[in-house]
């Protein structure tokens, strides 16, 4: 099981990843939205604002969301540290329930360019 900092450093690299990218990719990064990541196993939730391709102002807090965020993601801490060194496929831990994804309609076809 990854701890909290594990955590933290993996949204870090998305976000420096988001930062990076180009294109399509780059494009789908440039939302601005209310961001949450609920770690269940370790009752952590993380949430920040997603703006200008980068993940900023994340804060971590024991427990559920205390809100409602535009885009919520919820697994476990090693999936999150696996998605994003690219051992875990996010399609794939979608579709087995290990990684949950909720969003507005028009902001889930725009996300899926990242995953």
């Amino acid at each position: 099981m990854a701890n909290a900092e594990e955590c933290r450093a993996a949204l870090e690299q998305l976000s420096r990843n988001m930062a990076a990218s180009t294109g399509d990719v780059r494009k789908a990064a440039a939302l601005d939205r209310s961001l949450s990541c609920r770690i269940t196993d370790l009752d952590l939730t993380f949430t920040g604002q997603l703006r200008d391709g980068r993940i900023q102002d994340v804060v971590a807090t024991p427990g559920p969301p205390a809100t409602k965020a535009e885009i919520r993601l919820t697994m476990a801490s090693d999936d999150l540290v696996a998605l994003v060194d690219g051992t875990l496929n996010f399609a794939s831990a979608w579709a087995s329930g290990r990684v949950k994804l909720e969003a507005g309609l028009r902001d889930l076809l725009r996300l899926r360019t990242l995953l």
